[in-house]
């Protein structure tokens, strides 16, 4: 069978069980949930075991240390897959209910209700637990999903969907209501974004290229986000041993992911005593500071930054620095060179919190926290299946609410229009 067959007949597949798993009741939904979750740590073993022919591909191709990590199932990526699954599990089903409701003059009941998407199509890379995330999701959703991950991630994707497929199997569901693409050919991806006609929207999730593939191929409605360049603003007054321990959390625990920090934005008033605190402790962890001139003159190890090096997503230990003259000048250079991703302010002005949180355009502003917290997961939303930085549908991190939409309902007692 053709890339082409093949993946024509997944999309038809999924449009069918779409209806399927769109009718289910929540309970139903719940159970697949809390059975993956129990199935994940009994086929613990499987799971290794084909994750490391994965691993060991890795390394023969010479990815790198971030990109084998993100491959990598350990105990704590089941434990943390498993207990994603159960937090879903445990929301209400947003299927069937009504998000307001009013009434007209004529007497007529106007409301909205939640309904599916319908066919989610999710194209993404190394992360295998994303595979449990999307379907997870999706179903909880009550959406069929068609999922394509990355050629170096091919053997535990497989065997994760055969975890999947058993939870649903037990519960008279169809094994089409998740469905893993079997090859990893980039054509499946080009005849996927062509499936217009059984695919409601494409979420591709992954480093930027991709992203733009599949936008610039997808005849699809495509939510996605580019890129994170993220930044923290330390304000005249701010606390700055808390400033330190955020930055240093927002930059150094995962720099290589999307919510990581890039930018460091500091008021010209706190920049002699902060700079030199927060590079005492962040250069310990080996982050390279790439400042403003005014940077470069009270860290003398700083190199000079460039202009690139503001909108660039460094996904390393690199930091660019500019000290600011006010929190104005701060948001005028996070609406030049920011990315809508997720911005922070470390203040003890509620005045500016304030501002900061209504003028700055990011799918998450933090007000004294890290970065770090637009996830899914950390915002309770269980999960994620991504973060949008586009704003329609969804902007930011895209939890079961936001695969769904909302159709409107009318209830009247014989009433016709004049």
């Amino acid at each position: 069978m053709s890339v082409n067959e093949i993946i024509l007949n997944m999309a038809q597949a999924a449009r069918a069980a779409a209806r399927e798993v769109g009718r289910c009741s929540g309970q139903v939904k719940d159970q697949v949930l809390t059975d993956i979750a129990a199935l994940l740590k009994e086929e613990s073993g499987f799971l290794y075991a084909e994750n490391a022919k994965d691993l060991e591909t890795a390394r023969e191709k010479g990815l790198s240390p971030a990109m084998i990590d993100r491959l990598t199932i350990k105990e704590s990526t089941i434990e943390s897959m498993a207990q994603g699954l159960l937090e879903v599990a445990a929301m209400p089903d947003p299927i069937g209910s009504m998000v307001r409701m009013w009434q007209r003059p004529n007497g007529l009941s106007v409301g909205k209700m939640r309904i599916p998407l319908g066919v989610v199509c999710m194209i993404y890379e190394s992360r295998p637990n994303v595979t449990i995330d999307a379907a997870g999701l999706c179903l909880k959703a009550g959406n069929a999903v068609v999922l394509r991950g990355g050629s170096e991630a091919i053997h535990s994707n497989k065997a994760l969907g055969q975890v999947i497929a058993k939870a649903l199997a037990k519960n008279g569901l169809p094994e089409t209501v998740v469905q893993l693409v079997p090859v990893t050919d980039r054509e499946a991806v080009k005849e996927l974004l062509k499936q217009e006609e059984y695919i409601d929207l494409v979420i591709p999730r992954g480093g930027e290229g991709l992203i733009r593939f599949v936008v610039a191929n997808s005849s699809i409605p495509v939510l996605k986000h580019y890129k994170g360049v993220c930044h923290a603003y330390v304000d005249q007054g701010a606390d700055l041993d808390m400033a330190v321990h955020i930055c240093q959390n927002s930059k150094v625990q995962r720099p290589g992911v999307c919510n990581a920090l890039e930018t460091l934005l500091v008021h010209e008033a706190e920049a002699q005593a902060f700079l030199p605190k927060v590079a005492a402790v962040l250069q310990n962890d080996g982050v390279e500071f790439r400042g403003c001139p005014r940077t470069c003159e009270i860290l003398k190890n700083a190199v000079p930054a460039r202009e690139e090096d503001w909108p660039a997503e460094f996904l390393d230990l690199i930091l660019a620095v500019k000290v600011v003259k006010d929190m104005d000048e701060a948001m005028d250079h996070i609406a030049k060179y920011g990315s809508l991703h997720t911005e922070t302010i470390i203040t003890n002005d509620y005045g500016h919190a304030k501002r900061f949180c209504r003028e700055v355009d990011a799918s998450a502003v933090m007000v004294n926290a890290s970065t770090r917290f637009n996830d899914g997961g950390q915002l309770g939303l269980g999960a994620e299946i991504g973060i949008s930085t586009s704003k329609l549908h969804a902007f930011g991190p895209m939890g079961v609410e936001e695969l769904t939409a909302t159709k409107f309902v009318v209830e009247g007692q014989g009433q016709v229009r004049s």
